[in-house]
């Protein structure tokens, strides 16, 4: 256990903990600037098993804030270069390449393989179909997204506030195309990392969470809200 020690000495981890996260199972839906930070922090905490869930290319225009890949990726599926960056991380850590990427015909299939789903997606659609999908099958997951200096995340457990509660306008949203406007490369980097630490708390135990709270990060302004819901 030496790989963990400097968690495992942490007392709301410990042994016990360690344990649970070598054998969880996360989902993370999407490759891209939130996925990499997730993804990587999730495999060097030692998750036992990771769903890689994307079906794009990786992209020239990626590389400024993706950093699971390099120039050589270019033209790979994500989910087949995402692999062969983590795996070099970890060995002992399985990968389950999802190169289809969640629909409505494989969601339900997908998603109930797995203790816990993280949103690394950039449409709402996609949104709403987790949050359906995980709310049917009483899985919680973690919600993240970005926008030029900002981010937003929660975590959404079985039977309590859902992301449809917070954004009732599920038409309106559902039709809007998937994020393209500008974002600076640490804002993923950001708010990825808040995602994976949610998973780590959830997976251990914690009762802590975002879990009834949406939380906003400025990186333009610095600031940081927490928002009951």
């Amino acid at each position: 256990m030496e790989r963990y020690a400097r968690q495992i000495m942490l007392p709301e981890i410990g042994e016990e903990g360690q344990r649970r996260l070598l054998e969880s199972s996360v989902l993370v839906i999407g490759l891209g600037g939130l996925g990499s930070p997730v993804c990587q922090y999730l495999t060097g905490a030692g998750i036992g098993r990771i769903g890689l869930c994307d079906s794009d290319e990786v992209s020239l225009s990626n590389l400024q804030r993706q950093t699971l890949y390099g120039e050589s990726d270019l033209g790979w599926p994500k989910t087949e270069a995402a692999r062969q960056r983590l795996s070099a991380m970890s060995s002992a850590t399985q990968f389950d390449l999802l190169p289809s990427g969640l629909t409505p015909l494989n969601a339900t299939d997908i998603i109930s393989g797995y203790d816990v789903v993280v949103d690394c997606c950039d449409n709402h659609r996609t949104r709403y179909l987790i949050d359906d999908v995980c709310a049917m099958l009483g899985k919680p997951w973690i919600y993240g997204s970005i926008g030029a200096f900002e981010g937003r995340i929660s975590t959404f457990m079985p039977g309590g506030v859902r992301y449809a509660d917070i954004f009732p306008d599920r038409e309106d949203l559902s039709a809007l195309p998937p994020s393209s406007g500008g974002v600076i490369g640490a804002v993923p980097g950001i708010v990825g990392a808040i995602e994976a630490a949610e998973t780590v708390k959830l997976i251990c135990g914690f009762d802590t969470t975002l879990a009834g709270r949406l939380l906003t990060v400025d990186v333009k302004s610095m600031t940081f809200n927490n928002i009951e819901l």
